[in-house]
């Protein structure tokens, strides 16, 4: 219902923006202020997701826990996505996602509505291709299958 609700609403936000600002300042202004933030949005969400996707494989390289990073990751994401939505409403939300202020707001305020009841990192189950653990031994090999010597077998020399 919430969603449905969005996308009515915005739409709606958004031509009663651009109705009033082109009203304002005319429509090739308003069309050079839409581009301009578009250009603006896409230089910074290109700065800003570099950093974070930095600050994300160093929590993976020392085995910190990566959410934050993660989530600032994402709400970098859908800045991006808003600033290339034509709209000043959007535009606007975007930009205030790109501020790291409000992203660490915003985390903070997501913890509190998330309970996370089990947390794992790593398995049991590693799959080592690097064979690291120890030294490698290369030998040739060869199946020797003697002549029926199993207990079952009539042949075999038993010692009591």
């Amino acid at each position: 219902m919430w969603l449905l609700l969005i996308f009515i609403a915005l739409p709606v936000i958004e031509i009663a923006l651009f109705i009033q600002v082109g009203g304002l300042i005319g429509l090739w202004p308003t069309l050079a202020i839409v581009v301009a933030t578009a250009i603006l949005g896409t230089h910074l969400v290109r700065g800003q997701g570099l950093s974070t996707l930095s600050k994300l494989q160093s929590n993976f390289s020392n085995l910190q826990d990566p959410t934050e990073a993660l989530v600032h990751g994402a709400m970098i994401l859908f800045a991006g996505a808003l600033l290339l939505t034509p709209g000043f409403f959007t535009d606007g939300i975007g930009f205030l996602l790109l501020t790291p202020a409000f992203r660490i707001a915003a985390f903070k305020w997501i913890k509190t509505k998330i309970n996370v009841s089990n947390f794992k990192m790593g398995g049991s189950f590693q799959n080592r291709t690097d064979h690291s653990s120890g030294p490698i031994f290369e030998t040739d090999y060869k199946d020797v299958i003697p002549n029926d010597t199993s207990p079952w077998s009539s042949n075999t020399i038993s010692k009591d």
